[in-house]
Formats: structure tokens, C-alpha cells, sequence
């Protein structure tokens, strides 16, 4: 049965490639537009792949350096590494390129009409969901039919996680600088609309969406996927039987054909963009829970461990419509940031980072009862099934995520090459729902993250094969604290870092528009100097975040020992998942603040309540898009280390 079971496994991750091929085939087909379209788009994906390469460089000597390391612990340790390093990048940039080239094609086809648009968008998004999903699975699978041993596949989350980090960190460093510049000297200074082609940092912020939403939200999740059915698998090693180690994969192989199963569901006619999009989630996830069952009853695990699955599913579903109702531009947290603007930009940020710090409220005690219910029904192994549930739907989740930066680009493709107001309004349409999705998807990102960190601190406490970590020891205590305090130092770098990037592009914009002919219109701006300057510092500065994350339990674990590890790893947990939902969505509030006004609320563009708001927005950049997305990977990857390295530390 267990043979039987593994190629059904792996066959359902080819099904998924067979499927992102068959829509690869679909998009080529698709016309790209006029030819300033595909000049605007050519920018865009020349940008984005010359700063993926250049990020790739540190990061390919890195690993090399890791492997060899991990080759003294276990060899094994070390291929499985190099694995999943190379797997996490290539779903990155695959998310990536479809992303890049798939904008212009979604502008012209709004010129049709709102339904080929949204089809391209979420088929381009679809790729890297399926892709994400079915590269994870099949290296899981194929090291665990190669190595027989859970313990080892961790190396293939260390490997995954470390290339998340420095992509998220460097993407997130990328499109936020280039974004605050673009709207502190474009709107700001020069009272210009978005997406202005007259402004030199426009063409970087296009870019930015793509090397931080797309290719760095794919290796985050990525890592999130893997590392949950990995740790799940070596918790079920302590279980009786084989099953116990099959079912995470079976499941997540189960939620593959799911995916593509609701990925028709985008065909349903129904009254908007939004009702479409979240009619493929709720398919996913009911389909994803029916199959769980069948496979559960299939494997003779018992219902508690089918009902672990199912309390992750729905706390996903829960911690989406948390993030949506405090960042959506319809709803009320929102719209009073907005209207609380008119006293000023100081009172927006105010009320901005209050919403944050109360979004925290329904993720926190939502993810705490899911912890409660599956530990009642399957122990710790219940834990990890509710992260691997959670995970379930993931192709169709993080192709909706991935739909928003191509609807951004097309949105600004549309303005700049001048294809009309039908074309333009079905575009901003398109990216009122991305907004909210992109916000979806960051607050799923980080409880997932949060799940995954719980259920990889439960299987760090098996394998050092603690029975406790007493708060009365003085090292606990101290690791404790120091282990609270890393998401702050990390939140401080990583902002920083935004912010002296920035800087220089702003200095940049502000020199270029002392040639008046740039603000007329006759002569083009030097793009390609912006974008330069984006990508060298964003990979310069996402070094420093990246060894801390890695060297900060190792140097616990030395120096104040095993059990103190423990205490570092729970204090890290607790406040990183605290700061990443509060920053998330503070600045997912603060943009659709703005996005209210500029629907003609309050004044509209250009009113002093619309200065306020970008004011607002720009701060909110580098929380919702750098910092926040950042920590969830900072969690996992210091367990995974913490894990890894255990035969050293012991």
C-alpha cells in the first residue's frame, strides 16, 4: 500500500506540472498589445530578471557554503539542502516571469473586456500557485522515497527557508524604496497621478511588484508549504506506522487536484471580480476537506486526525477574512483612516498603526483555538496536520495572491501607453480586488507561519527529546527574552535598509526633474538609473537580516544550551507573530485609506485628505510589503537551523 500510495503522491505533482503547462501554452497565445505596451512590459521584465540575477550571486555562494557545512553533519542533510534552496528559487522566478510577461497581455485584453482580463491575471497567478505547490511536493516525495528518513528532508526546508529570507527581504527592500520615491517626489512634490510615465521611479515600482510580491511571496510560502508537511512527517515518525508519515503528503497531493479543480470555478458569471475569485478559494477548500476524508478512512488513521485537517482549513479561511475586513477599502477600519485624515497626516498614522496592532486580536485567539482543538484530537501530530490543512488549498490561494502585481502592472501599462478610459477603469477594477487579495494573502502567509513555527518548535522539542523548558532557569529566561527581542532588531534593519534606499532614489527623481522637459512630456526619463539603484542596494542590504536569522540560535544554542534554545525559539514566536500581523496590516489599512479617497471620497486626488493618506501609504510600504512578510520567514528558518544543527549542539 505504501508504494501504492507514494506514486500516487508523486503523480499528483506532475498532474500539476501537466497543468501549468497546458495554461503556459494557453497564455503565449495571448496578445501582448501596442507597441508601447510592449516596450512598458519589456522594462518591467528586463528589471525584474537582471535583479533576480544579481540576488541569485550571494545568495548561489551561500548555499554552497551552507552544503558544505551540513556535508560534516550528514551528507544527506546537505544534498536535500542544495534541493531546496534551488527548488524555492526556481518557483520564485517561474512565478516571476509569468507575472512579467503576462501584464501587457491582461491591459490589452481589458480592452475587450473584464472577464478575458481577469482570466489572464489569475491563469498567470495559477502557474506560479501550481507551480509552488507541485515543486514542493515532488521534492518531499522523491527525498523521502531516496533517504527513507524524515529527520534528513529538513535540510530541504533549511534550503528552501534561507532563499525565502533573502528574497523576501531583498524583494521587499526593492519595490517599497522605488514605491516611496515614485509617491514622495511624483504625487507628493509634483502632484502627479499614479503611474505616470513622466516619473523616473515608476518603471522601478512596476518592477518591485514583481521581485517582492510575485518571486518573493512564492519562495515564502514556498518554505511555509514544506516546512509544514516535513515537520508533520517527523512528529508522525514517533506515531505508529507508516500512514502517519504519508498522510501530510497525501493530503497536500490531494489539495493539488483541488487547486485545479477550482481553478474552472473562475468561468462562474457572477456580479463582480471579487465574488468570482473567492467562489475558486471556497472550492478549493471544501473539495481539499472532501478528499482529506476519503484519504484519512483510506490510510485507517481515525476521524480526529480528518478533523485536525479540517480546524486548519477553516483557520485559514478565518485569518483571510480577518486581513480583509481590516484592510479592504469597503470596510470600516479603512474608511475611517481615510475620513480621521482630514485632521492631518500625524492622526492617519496614528489611527493606521492602532488598526494594526487590533487586527491582532482575531488572528492571535483564532489560531490559539485551532492549537487547542487539534492538540485535543491528535496531540502534537494533530498540530501539524492542522498546519499541513491550512496548506491544503495553497495553489489556489497563492494564485490569487500572485494575480495582484500583474493587475497592478497592467493597471499602470494601461495609463502610460494611453489605451483609453473602458481599458483603464477595467484595469483599476481589477486592481481594487488585488489590493485586498494581496492583503489576503500576506495575513495568510503569517498565520500560516505561525502554525508552521508551532508545529516545527514541537518537533524541535521531539528531537532534542526534551519533556520540558523550565521558566525557572535563569539561560531560559534569558534566551527567552533575546529571543523576543530578534523580530524587533530584524524589523529595525529591514526598515532602515527601505528607507536609505529610498533616499537615494528620491535624490535620483528629484535630480532628474530639474529638466523641466521630463514634466512636459518631451523627453523620456532615465528609468534604467532607478532601477539600478534599487536592485544594488536591496541586494547589498539583505545580507545582514539574513545571517542573523541564521547565526542568532545557533550562537544561543552554544552558548546557553539546548533547553535555553527552546525558550529562545517560543520567545521569537510569540512577538514575531504579533509584529508581523500588525505591521501587515497597518499598511494594507493605509493604502486602502488612500485607495478610498482616490475613489472620489473625501475630496478626492489632490485634496489635502489625499496628501495625508500618501503620507500614510508611504509609511505603511516597507510594513506591509518588507518587515511583516519578512518575520514570518525569520520564525521558520531559525527552527529549522535550531533543528538542523542539533547534532552539533547535543
Amino acid at each position: 500500500m505504501i508504494e501504492n500510495v507514494m506514486g500516487s503522491i508523486i503523480l499528483t505533482s506532475i498532474l500539476g506540472f501537466v497543468f501549468v503547462a497546458i495554461l503556459f501554452l494557453k497564455l503565449r497565445k495571448k496578445e501582448s498589445g501596442t507597441e508601447k505596451m510592449v516596450e512598458l512590459s519589456s522594462y518591467i521584465q528586463n528589471g525584474a530578471k537582471t535583479f533576480l540575477k544579481e540576488e541569485y550571486k550571494p545568495l548561489s555562494i551561500l548555499a554552497i557554503v551552507i552544503a558544505f557545512v551540513l556535508h560534516f553533519i550528514d551528507w544527506r542533510l546537505s544534498v536535500s539542502f542544495l534541493v531546496g534552496a534551488f527548488f524555492s528559487a526556481l518557483a520564485g522566478n517561474i512565478g516571476m516571469r509569468m507575472s512579467t510577461s503576462s501584464n501587457s497581455k491582461t491591459a490589452y485584453a481589458a480592452k475587450k473586456s473584464l472577464n478575458g482580463a481577469l482570466k489572464i491575471a489569475f491563469s498567470s497567478g495559477s502557474i506560479m500557485g501550481m507551480t509552488t505547490v507541485s515543486l514542493g511536493l515532488l521534492g518531499i516525495s522523491i527525498l523521502y522515497l531516496i533517504f527513507k528518513d524524515p529527520q534528513v528532508i529538513y535540510g530541504f526546508g533549511f534550503g528552501a527557508s534561507s532563499v525565502a529570507l533573502f528574497a523576501r527581504v531583498g524583494g521587499g527592500i526593492y519595490t517599497k524604496a522605488a514605491d516611496i520615491a515614485a509617491d514622495t517626489v511624483g504625487k507628493l512634490e509634483k502632484s502627479l497621478p499614479e503611474d505616470d510615465p513622466r516619473n523616473p521611479a515608476v518603471i522601478a515600482d512596476q518592477v518591485g511588484d514583481n521581485v517582492g510580491d510575485v518571486a518573493g511571496m512564492g519562495s515564502d510560502l514556498f518554505e511555509s508549504y514544506v516546512d509544514a508537511i516535513i515537520a508533520t512527517m517527523v512528529i508522525g515518525v514517533a506515531l505508529a506506522g507508516a500512514n502517519f508519515i504519508l498522510i501530510p503528503m497525501l493530503v497536500s497531493g490531494l489539495g493539488i487536484l483541488s487547486s485545479i479543480v477550482a481553478y474552472f470555478f473562475i468561468n462562474i458569471k457572477r456580479k463582480n471580480v471579487e465574488s468570482i475569485l473567492n467562489a475558486c478559494v471556497y472550492a478549493a477548500a471544501i473539495l481539499s476537506a472532501v478528499l482529506s476524508f476519503f484519504a484519512v478512512r483510506y490510510l485507517g488513521a481515525g476521524m480526529n486526525v480528518f478533523y485536525s485537517i479540517i480546524t486548519g482549513l477553516a483557520l485559514g479561511l478565518i485569518i483571510g477574512k480577518s486581513s480583509e475586513y481590516y484592510t479592504s477599502v469597503s470596510c470600516k477600519p479603512a474608511i475611517n483612516i481615510a475620513e480621521k485624515s482630514r485632521e492631518g497626516a500625524a492622526i492617519n498614522i496614528i489611527y493606521g498603526f492602532a488598526t494594526g496592532m487590533e487586527s491582532c486580536i482575531i488572528p492571535v485567539i483564532s489560531i490559539a483555538a485551532a492549537i487547542i482543538i487539534s492538540y485535543h484530537m491528535a496531540g502534537v501530530y494533530g498540530i501539524g496536520l492542522a498546519a499541513v490543512g491550512m496548506f491544503a488549498s495553497l495553489g489556489t490561494t497563492l494564485s490569487i495572491d500572485s494575480y495582484g502585481p500583474t493587475v497592478d502592472n497592467a493597471e499602470g501599462i494601461a495609463k502610460m501607453a494611453g489605451l483609453g478610459k473602458v481599458a483603464s477603469k477595467r484595469c483599476e477594477e481589477l486592481d481594487a480586488v488585488g489590493n485586498t487579495t494581496a492583503a489576503i494573502g500576506k495575513g495568510f502567509a503569517i498565520g500560516s507561519a505561525a502554525l508552521a513555527s508551532i508545529t516545527l518548535f514541537s518537533s524541535y522539542i521531539q528531537v532534542t527529546h526534551l519533556n520540558a523548558i523550565s521558566l525557572i532557569s535563569p539561560q531560559v529566561v534569558v534566551a527567552l527574552f533575546i529571543g523576543a527581542l530578534i523580530p524587533f532588531i530584524f524589523t529595525s534593519i529591514t526598515m532602515r535598509s527601505v528607507g536609505k534606499t529610498a533616499s537615494k532614489i528620491v535624490d535620483e527623481v528629484r535630480r532628474q526633474f530639474k529638466d523641466r522637459r521630463i514634466l512636459k512630456g518631451k523627453k523620456k526619463p532615465d528609468y534604467e538609473s532607478c532601477i539600478k539603484i534599487s536592485s544594488n542596494a536591496a541586494v547589498r542590504e539583505m545580507i545582514l537580516p539574513g545571517v542573523l536569522a541564521i547565526i542568532s540560535p545557533l550562537l544561543v544554542g552554544f552558548t546557553l544550551g539546548v533547553e535555553a534554545l527552546g525558550g529562545f525559539l517560543a520567545g521569537s514566536i510569540a512577538t514575531g507573530l504579533l509584529l508581523a500581523i500588525t505591521l501587515a496590516n497597518s499598511g494594507g489599512a493605509w493604502d486602502n485609506a488612500k485607495k478610498y479617497v482616490e475613489k472620489g471620497n473625501l475630496g478626492g486626488e489632490g485634496s489635502d485628505v489625499h496628501k495625508a493618506t500618501i503620507v500614510g501609504d508611504t509609511v505603511g510600504d516597507p510594513f506591509k510589503d518588507t518587515c511583516g512578510p519578512s518575520l514570518n520567514i525569520l520564525l521558520k528558518l531559525m527552527s529549522i537551523v535550531s533543528i538542523v544543527f542539533i547534532p552539533l549542539l547535543l
